[in-house]
């Protein structure tokens, strides 16, 4: 039929640019060109109900945003309530609280494990009547393949947290923290650690404490026997507890330090030394440690942006479908399979590096991620939302709508890179509609541009009232862009019979850009929806008024248009 042909026309213009006058006011104020810019913005839950659309086709650079396809295909297959185990054994047996063989640990990706969980540990080991361990201490890791690198050296920030690489057998998050007490004269490890060393090199000098005089200098050497952290340069005597939070040395040799301190501390001692290699086929479980519930691991992945979690749910997604060890590339398969299955993954082109957004090479659209975002919105609601950061409250969002319109009435995931501003999820208008929102923007005018764009569509969208497609109205198109409709009449509401033109009928709800077409011939219209979408013109008393509606349809928009009488 032609009035296939020209939709197909009509819907390939609307997939670049269908903007409501406002957003378009936007964009236009903005300074930011309009083809470095995404958006994709709908009611949420309801596919066939699109509100605003540019280049959300358009292949860009995700940042962070990505985080969210690890967190919910994470959800999808382990559920919220899931916990990461890290399993303890032995061998040989215990007699008289002698451990006459090895304690052995293997690690499953736990990217949670801290000091903090050292002391329910040791109390679980001491609950086996372990006081004395003759063997080893050893370390399974082989869970995931990975790079035996510390950093990701994404950026010229090597030793930062957020550069932190994943490892089967984490602990602390890689980091390594060393506290600095000018005023106490005292420098130390926050946790026992002897796999690095560090050199204290300060001088304490009588200033205020700022500017120069507020902080170390820190230089980091990467020997492989002994990694080395030197502070140097002068520090004010003033100056309180300072916290030096770094990337240094191996979380599995972190571990054995802390672990062997904390068993001392409670009076279990340690005869050998740390050994890496799988867990042998006679090794006992003694008892499962569990991590926090995936709930709360996947809305500090988001909330925070945190790079190593979002590592690690990839990774550990990969050896839950295809099997362990892991490696990256079943990460990024098992994430793109469980999507495509549960139906969140409807368009190609998505290409996911390390999951974490510390990437040049991944890939996504506006309309992709959208597309998850409704697919997670329809099976958790509220609870997967919650997930994500709340504007004005909590997250990387919690500053950015403090005091605005917006606070409370959004849950998003943020992306940043040189040049890449993006944010996605839901917004909340003031009647209480939902939206699935997303908008990626790559530019080289400025980041704080970018966000002010986004800012200024979500707190425009917020305050917006939308009226339905029935209550469009042509009074707001120019009259130069009108057909004359003058000669006809439309129906009262006293008219008993009421003279229809139908212009179409679609499975999915027509876009505004083919109901627009209508606006401009001038023709009154409504959309009626039982079992599809009809569009129809009217309601006019007579059928002859009808007779010249038709005539200006087959005109201008379909010869396939006819009268229908309700």
């Amino acid at each position: 039929m032609k009035i296939i042909g020209t939709l197909y026309v009509v819907l390939s213009v609307w997939l670049y640019a269908s903007l409501p006058q406002g957003i378009e006011e936007i964009v236009r104020k903005s300074g930011i060109e309009k083809k470095d810019i995404s958006i994709y913005i709908k009611e949420a839950g309801n596919e066939k109900n699109i509100f605003a659309f540019l280049n959300a086709t358009t292949s860009r650079s995700p940042a962070s945003v990505i985080k969210v396809l690890s967190t919910y295909a994470s959800v999808l297959t382990l559920g919220f309530d899931y916990r990461f185990p890290t399993r303890f054994y032995m061998t040989g047996n215990v007699q008289n609280g002698v451990l006459n063989g090895d304690l052995l640990i293997k690690g499953y990706g736990d990217p949670t494990l801290k000091s903090r969980d050292l002391h329910s540990i040791v109390q679980q080991i001491k609950s086996q009547g372990i006081r004395r361990i003759k063997g080893n201490i050893i370390i399974d890791r082989s869970f995931f393949r990975v790079s035996s690198s510390n950093s990701s050296h994404f950026d010229e920030n090597p030793y930062s947290p957020y550069n932190a690489m994943p490892d089967a057998m984490m602990f602390n998050e890689r980091v390594s923290t060393i506290c600095v007490a000018p005023n106490h004269n005292d420098v130390f490890k926050k946790s026992p650690d002897g796999s690095y060393r560090v050199l204290n090199k300060l001088q304490r000098v009588n200033k205020p404490c700022r500017g120069r005089y507020s902080w170390p200098g820190i230089k980091i050497s990467e020997n492989k026997a002994m990694p080395t952290v030197l502070l140097q340069g002068k520090i004010s005597n003033r100056c309180g507890l300072r916290n030096i939070c770094k990337v240094v040395t191996k979380p599995y040799a972190s571990f054995y330090y802390a672990l062997k301190d904390k068993l001392h501390k409670e009076g279990i001692e340690i005869m050998g030394n740390l050994r890496l290699r799988k867990i042998p086929p006679n090794a006992k479980v003694l008892f499962t440690h569990y991590s926090q519930p995936l709930e709360q691991i996947i809305s500090k992945t988001a909330k925070k942006s945190n790079n190593l979690y979002a590592r690690h749910l990839l990774l550990f997604l990969g050896a839950k479908i295809y099997g362990a060890p892991s490696t990256l590339n079943r990460g990024r398969n098992a994430v793109i399979t469980i999507l495509k299955k549960n139906g969140a993954l409807r368009e190609d082109g998505l290409i996911i590096d390390n999951g974490s957004g510390l990437s040049r090479v991944s890939r996504l659209s506006a309309k992709l991620l959208a597309d998850m975002f409704d697919n997670a919105y329809e099976r958790y609601g509220q609870r997967w939302m919650n997930t994500l950061s709340i504007a004005g409250v909590d997250g990387t969002i919690k500053k950015r709508f403090r005091g605005t319109v917006v606070k409370n009435r959004a849950w998003m995931k943020t992306g940043t890179l040189k040049h890449v501003k993006n944010i996605g999820g839901y917004v909340k208008n003031k009647e209480g509609k939902l939206y699935t929102v997303v908008i990626l923007v790559q530019t080289n005018k400025g980041r704080w541009k970018a966000a002010a764009l986004q800012n200024n569509i979500i707190k425009w969208l917020v305050n917006h009232k939308e009226k339905s497609i029935e209550e469009s109205s042509v009074e707001h198109l120019s009259t130069q862009n009108r057909v004359t409709t003058t000669n006809m009449t439309y129906a009262s509401t006293k008219d008993s019979t009421r003279y229809y033109v139908q212009v179409g009928s679609f499975e999915t709800q027509p876009s505004k850009a083919y109901l627009l077409q209508l606006e401009r011939l001038g023709l009154r219209y409504r959309v009626r929806h039982t079992d599809t979408y009809k569009v129809l013109i009217g309601a006019f008393g007579t059928q002859e008024d009808a007779a010249k509606a038709l005539e200006i349809v087959h005109k201008k928009l379909n010869k396939s248009a006819f009268i229908i009488r309700l």
